[in-house]
């Protein structure tokens, strides 16, 4: 395969209730700093380092159209087929950092050894399941 043809990853797009809050939320919760809310409040991104998180409206007439209607989790006991990853130095300190500015806490941060981090989850404003976890240590050979 010719390298030209190997792509970059750029962007996360979350389709949300409400992209100004959901971008608020983030930017408190999770410590991101906001890159862009256009003026609709169709669109907005977040600073995340090498690739982007962006918001735009679950229903949207331009996309529903082409791609289909975004389906919502029916209860609480469902969840989407996505989940955000975020990778911090202090879990610990990120995991409390987002519950006190909103984030629904899931499981507290705990060591997970087979995975080599400590890892937490949360659920943001929309329900959808956000990763907290620690950089992945490489695993020691006998």
């Amino acid at each position: 395969m010719a390298s030209n043809l190997k792509p970059t990853f750029g962007y996360t797009v979350v389709n949300v209730k409400d992209v100004a809050k959901s971008v608020d939320f983030y930017a408190k919760a999770f410590g991101y700093d906001v890159r862009r809310l256009d003026e609709s409040h169709r669109w907005g991104e977040l600073e995340s380092g090498h690739t982007t998180i962006a918001f735009t409206p679950r229903h949207q007439h331009e996309t529903d159209d082409l791609t289909g209607a975004v389906q919502v989790p029916k209860s609480d006991s469902e969840r989407p087929p996505v989940e955000l990853c975020l990778v911090y130095t202090d879990v610990d300190a990120a995991f409390k950092r987002a519950v006190e500015n909103g984030a629904l806490p899931v499981s507290q941060p705990e060591d997970k050894q087979n995975w080599g981090q400590k890892v937490g989850y949360v659920r943001d404003i929309d329900g959808l399941t956000v990763r907290m976890g620690s950089y992945v240590h490489a695993s020691k050979q006998d």
